[in-house]
């Protein structure tokens, strides 16, 4: 699977170095890296990848787009991660209920994002083809949309936010997915793995697609994946 051309001008973050700021302040990063991998049966998380694992890409990436907070929700092999990966920047929460789905990870990462923040980006560990101009392109979605709306002032502003902006992939609608605040007590109540995409249907009238080029960028659920997604980095380094 060939990567979008926009993509390959963009170069794979080094974990920890720091790079163009992307998004501005107020937008909250929650990096969704809690599950048990137990189809794959090692954490996913700690997979070679480039010159880490695959959750140091995914965070080198975070880092790129300059969060006011990043929150990475770890549960399954949490002490392991946090032995072996460069966490700092970030705000690790705990969920002892990762096994009940993503639902629960993102509510625990939720109620750790500041009352400040407009709106947060949901990006998964074990999906490192996620870049940082994606994430630029979901949040200033929903900025136009608001400011189409002729609100002024902070709080009208807010309010006018549509509640979702997604990536339009050729293939799909995948991450990263942007959330404005209003939208937050929604996520908080999401239960199960697939929750959030049953939420994007429930208000797909308060939908933003952002057309992406490309396809998804896959992420690892198996051997397979991983093996593919291994070869898609090798050819395009």
């Amino acid at each position: 699977m060939p990567w979008p051309s926009d993509q390959l001008r963009e170069p794979l973050p080094a974990a920890g170095r720091p790079g163009p700021r992307t998004t501005g302040n107020r937008c909250a990063g929650i990096i969704l890296a809690a599950g048990a991998s137990r189809r794959l049966g090692r954490p996913k998380q700690l997979l070679p990848y480039g010159t880490g694992v695959l959750l140091d890409a995914v965070l080198a990436t975070a880092r790129i787009c300059d969060f006011s907070q990043t929150v990475l929700a770890l549960g399954g092999a949490a002490a392991e991660v946090q032995r072996t990966v460069d966490t700092g920047g970030c705000e690790v929460v705990l969920n002892p209920d990762f096994g009940e789905g993503c639902g629960s990870s993102i509510a625990a990462a939720l109620a750790a994002v500041r009352p400040e923040a407009d709106a947060v980006v949901l990006l998964l560990g074990d999906q490192p083809g996620v870049r940082a101009s994606s994430v630029r392109a979901v949040l200033g979605a929903l900025r136009q949309a608001a400011s189409g709306t002729g609100a002024t002032g902070a709080a009208a502003a807010r309010t006018a936010w549509p509640g979702v902006a997604v990536c339009r992939y050729d293939d799909g609608v995948g991450h990263p997915l942007a959330f404005a605040r209003r939208v937050f007590p929604d996520l908080a109540a999401l239960h199960g793995d697939k929750a959030v995409w049953k939420l994007l249907a429930r208000r797909a009238d308060d939908v933003v697609e952002v057309r992406t080029p490309g396809r998804v960028p896959p992420d690892v659920d198996s051997e397979d994946d991983y093996r593919r997604l291994l070869d898609e980095l090798q050819a395009v380094t």
